[in-house]
């Protein structure tokens, strides 16, 4: 079982397609790839934390009032994306993203 198990890590490591697609998802360590992090993983969860159940409660009235049956699923969503607050596994993951990519840019390699 180990040897198969290995020799499938193995496979999976040496496979191009696989690389190629893991390269594909590193942030670029220029100012769009700290952008992209800034706002996409940070802020949210900054948000969250700081005025999640404001954000939820106000998204529950508005779904409420809401006219249209996608406009209803959209004030959903965001309520249920924001009633426990803010998340610190993802804040942890775009953290980790920023210090990927300062590391990166100090390296000196794109």
């Amino acid at each position: 079982m180990k040897r198969r198990l290995k020799a499938a890590a193995r496979r999976t490591a040496s496979n191009p397609v696989l690389r190629q697609s893991a390269r594909s998802l590193k942030p670029t360590p220029n100012l769009w790839g700290i952008l992209g992090v800034l706002l996409f993983f940070i802020l949210p969860e900054i948000l969250g934390f700081w005025r999640g159940k404001e954000i939820a409660a106000w998204a529950h009235a508005r779904m409420l009032e809401e006219p249209d049956a996608m406009g209803r699923k959209l004030y959903w969503l965001l309520e249920k994306l924001f009633e426990d607050g803010g998340s610190w596994v993802n804040l942890g993951i775009g953290i980790a993203l920023l210090i990927w990519i300062f590391y990166e840019w100090r390296r000196g390699t794109v």
